[in-house]
């Protein structure tokens, strides 16, 4: 800030000078993309590169979705950069493989009771063992 008299009758003034940008700035396509480049570098940090170039990070962002729907003119060096695209999935026929061998059926017990068919398909001996006492005893108490 500067102290300046201008005439000889009037006091000191005080003059301050505003260095920072403008309140409004105009952003060549060249100066988005080049910014969108940096902070789409690996490492960058988008807050860092906005606070470098004195715009704000919502902005740099904005630019970044536009430059992804393709409204804002891509970096040159966003081609060699890690920004996320689209590939295309390329199916390959799968080798005919030999089928499997199907697995031999478990082995089924029916048993007819007072009318009623009891099937069990079991391979565990302990379940066998409960049908068949459950029938035997269900037997018993019928006869």
């Amino acid at each position: 800030m500067f102290d300046v008299k201008d005439s000889a009758t009037a006091g000191y003034r005080r003059v301050e000078v505003l260095t920072g940008p403008g309140r409004r700035r105009r952003w060549t396509a060249e100066d988005k993309a080049r910014i969108v480049a940096e902070s789409l570098a690996p490492e960058a940090v988008v807050s860092a590169v906005a606070r470098r170039w004195q715009v704000c990070p919502q902005q740099l962002f904005a630019w970044r979705r536009e430059a992804r729907a393709g409204v804002l003119a891509r970096p040159a060096a966003w081609a060699g950069s890690s920004a996320p695209e689209f590939v295309p999935i390329v199916s390959e026929p799968v080798a005919a493989m030999a089928p499997a061998p199907e697995a031999a059926p478990a082995p089924a017990l029916e048993v007819e009771l007072a009318g009623a068919v009891v099937r069990v398909v079991a391979a565990d001996e302990a379940l066998l063992t409960a049908v068949l006492r459950a029938v035997r005893a269900s037997a018993a108490t019928a006869a």
